[in-house]
């Protein structure tokens, strides 16, 4: 009796030890680094005290996560701009390098100092493991690397600057780029061209990108923001930050064809920030600011069409947000309140009802 005891005690011991619910979740702020922090998606509570980690760097404002590398943009309006490598190391992170996200090139009649970078303000950063894409909102321009064996950043490959051509003189007369994914066939990168009203499409080869093309024109005025592909990588969704809209695309073989308009931002307040899909694909979420800042919740038809569900509020400026993989939790990263938000989710409805709140200074980013 007791020796099956002792082996019942030992089995709780080692599920318990192992948390099999308790995931790493990285926070980006506009301070002075990110943090990891360790939360259980199935009871939807950060746990201890606080943060178990952080990688001390200027402004990492977006993370791309893959495997045990993260790579963190510097969000700085200078040449300073840059992209940075860490390595994961499971209770602390290890430096690897950085990569300025435009370059200084001499110029006839100007010195180095002033002559273009273009790098200014990096927003996004993304990678397909092999190549690094990062999109610099004021430089305009999206900027791509190779990726050493062990996770560092080769020296800046490309550099593209996006178009204009958009009607709001005062944010689209100069050239942005907000947002750059690779499509799920890992054939292209895709980006947004806020100023011009478009998606540009980029061809992957050889570690590296080539061959700009345009491959969506969107509605005037429309300023895309954010791109998310679908799990089946048949659909394609562009929030306008501008226009509050999200326009959804069939995707094949590098190919948009648009199937459905739809206005997610109701008040006009220019501010649509994020989108997220659950992990079921079943709802689709999306973060709008600067007026009735919240969550909008659509779900999602068998085609990849939308329709409206609800709305929920959350605290002021939520730039960035997340769902966790099981799908029980949203967490709202509040920029204005200093607090990442906790929503519960519900898989039928689709809707979200608040829990409780993390304390971060400016947080802008969540993800795992």
């Amino acid at each position: 009796m007791s020796r099956k005891l002792t082996g019942l005690l030992l089995a709780l011991c080692l599920a318990s030890c192992s948390r099999p619910d308790v995931m790493t979740m990285f926070v980006g702020t506009y301070s002075d680094g990110f943090y990891a922090y360790e939360f259980d998606q199935n009871a939807g509570v950060f746990v201890g005290d606080g943060p178990i980690a952080k990688a001390s760097m200027p402004n990492p404002s977006y993370l791309a996560i893959r495997d045990n590398r993260v790579y963190a943009v510097s969000e700085m309006h200078d040449t300073t701009a840059s992209v940075w490598a860490w390595k994961w190391l499971g209770n602390g992170f290890e430096f690897l390098n950085k990569e300025a996200t435009g370059i200084l090139a001499e110029a006839e009649g100007s010195d180095l100092e002033r002559a273009p970078f273009r790098g200014e303000d990096p927003c996004y950063v993304s990678t397909d493991g092999n190549v690094l894409s990062v999109a610099n909102y004021s430089g305009g321009t999206v900027a791509t690397y190779r990726l050493r064996e062990d996770g560092s950043i080769a020296p800046l490959d490309s550099l593209l600057i996006t178009g204009i051509g958009g009607p709001d003189m005062g944010r689209q007369r100069t050239p942005h780029a907000h947002c750059a994914v690779f499509s799920p066939d890992g054939k292209y990168l895709l980006f947004s061209e806020f100023s011009a009203d478009e998606i540009g499409r980029l061809d992957v080869v050889a570690g590296g990108v080539r061959n700009y093309c345009r491959a969506a024109t969107l509605h005037p005025d429309y300023g895309p923001r954010h791109l998310l592909f679908d799990a089946s990588g048949e659909h394609l969704y562009v929030i306008g930050e501008l226009s509050g809209d999200i326009t959804v695309y069939d995707y094949a073989g590098g190919s948009l064809t648009e199937r459905q308009v739809i206005q997610a931002d109701r008040l006009d307040a220019r501010g649509a920030a994020d989108i997220h899909l659950s992990p079921d694909g079943k709802f689709l979420y999306a973060s709008l600011r600067l007026k009735g800042d919240g969550i909008v919740v659509f779900s999602v038809a068998s085609d990849g069409s939308l329709t409206y569900v609800g709305y929920q509020a959350t605290g002021p400026h939520p730039r960035n947000f997340n769902i966790t993989p099981n799908g029980k939790y949203v967490l709202v990263a509040c920029r204005d309140n200093d607090s990442v938000e906790i929503y519960a989710r519900s898989s039928s409805s689709g809707l979200l009802t608040y829990v409780s709140a993390l304390s971060v200074e400016r947080p802008v980013f969540v993800g795992w």
